[in-house]
């Protein structure tokens, strides 16, 4: 059986993440391997996503989160730079713009303050504000909006992941193409890992990584992971009369959201319980489009009344079913087991300091640049769920 000091299983963005920040750090002189079943990344959530950097977030963890995510991002060349090439991110800081109505003003507000407190900076408008920012949109039913003064935007999310994979691979982290089956627990320890291709390997720290095959894992581990995988669908469409000035990446009191892209436009939702099973496939249910995320746009944005469909996609979140929030940390009674798991479509732009923060954790026995206590597996057994409000 062939031993490794720390096995990180799912070699996506989050994977790849935790592996560079562990062999960056000069503290860690271990053997660290990545197990990814698809290298490919064909199926993966990463690609897939909109490849969102935001702060606007009701749970300070995650807006410290999304501030150094910022950081990292517009300081990509400091830190994923090989042979002299740092990767090309395409990093638009073309902001958020969250609309509120007159119920969720509140809301809104008390947001508003737990994030500006943490140092980013959002504005709040009122109604005429946005009427005279952005006079593409209709304000009815609007009761005012937060939007990014800067350090939120959207960037091109394979790059990214690419950018992890190749200089974690060049501080010499080993990328295996195979797929956790298995794994065996004693003591309050995991003790071994069995992988499809027959290899049997015992780590000395199991990290589980798996985005949204991570409750699966865990199951192996006789550990009830709350998280699925939950389809969603992006929509991309054009208009024959351009959004002047462009819009931010726009979230409607319907849930209905919008971003420029390229020439065009990407749209989507998040679907209603009731029809919003677990391992739903990646085929793209066109109805929705028709029968919900058409209307809502047509009703905030007159102009899209006359748009036009060009493409479509499906993907999978880890959406956590308990509080749509990250599950980070060690598991109470498997010492040796770690979670990063559970974001709910938010695992691209936390990854950079989630990646740091399971560094921290392994090397160095607890959180040092942000405390994610809060994210720990601890909270669901205790009762205690960590609702983010802002989940998109």
């Amino acid at each position: 059986m062939a031993t490794v000091d720390v096995l990180i299983a799912g070699g996506g963005v989050m994977g790849s993440a935790i592996a560079y920040f562990l062999a960056a750090d000069p503290d860690f002189t271990g053997h660290l391997q990545v197990v990814e079943p698809d290298p490919s990344y064909q199926f993966a959530s990463s690609p897939r996503s909109l490849g969102g950097v935001r702060q606007q977030f009701s749970n300070l963890e995650n807006i410290q989160i999304g501030l150094f995510g910022h950081h990292f991002v517009t300081h990509v060349d400091h830190y994923l730079t090989v042979d002299g090439e740092a990767p090309a991110l395409s990093f638009r800081e073309g902001g958020y713009l969250f609309l509120a109505s007159a119920e969720g003003l509140a809301t809104l507000r008390e947001n508003h303050a737990v994030q500006t407190a943490a140092g980013a900076a959002i504005d709040l408008l009122s109604p005429d504000d946005l009427a005279a920012r952005f006079p593409w949109i209709d304000v009815a039913g609007l009761a005012g909006a937060s939007l990014s003064a800067g350090g939120e935007g959207w960037l091109d999310p394979f790059a990214l992941l690419q950018g992890f994979r190749k200089k974690a691979r060049a501080l010499g982290v080993e990328f295996i193409a195979d797929k956790v089956t298995g794994v065996r627990r004693a003591n309050g320890r995991v003790t071994a890992v069995d992988l499809a291709s027959g290899t049997r390997v015992a780590p000395g720290v199991l990290v589980n990584a798996a985005g949204a095959w991570a409750g699966e894992v865990a199951a192996q581990a006789g550990v009830a992971l709350p998280v699925e995988p939950r389809r969603r669908m992006v929509y991309v469409f054009e208009c024959r009369t351009p959004l002047n000035p462009p819009p931010p990446l726009t979230i409607d009191t319907s849930g209905v959201y919008l971003r420029p892209e390229g020439g065009g436009y990407l749209t989507g939702f998040t679907p209603p319980a009731e029809a919003d099973p677990p391992y739903a496939g990646f085929e793209v249910e066109h109805h929705w489009f028709e029968e919900v995320v058409w209307p809502a746009l047509a009703a905030r944005v007159p102009a899209f009344e006359a748009i036009k469909v060009t493409s479509a996609w499906a993907g999978y979140y880890d959406y956590n079913t308990v509080d749509q929030n990250g599950i980070v940390g060690a598991h109470p009674e498997v010492a040796n087991l770690i979670f990063a798991n559970g974001f709910s479509g938010h695992g691209l732009q936390q990854s950079p300091a989630v990646g740091r923060a399971v560094s921290e954790l392994i090397v160095h026995g607890g959180f040092r640049a942000i405390d994610l206590t809060r994210f720990g597996f601890e909270r669901f057994a205790a009762g205690q769920p960590l609702i983010e409000r802002n989940v998109v």
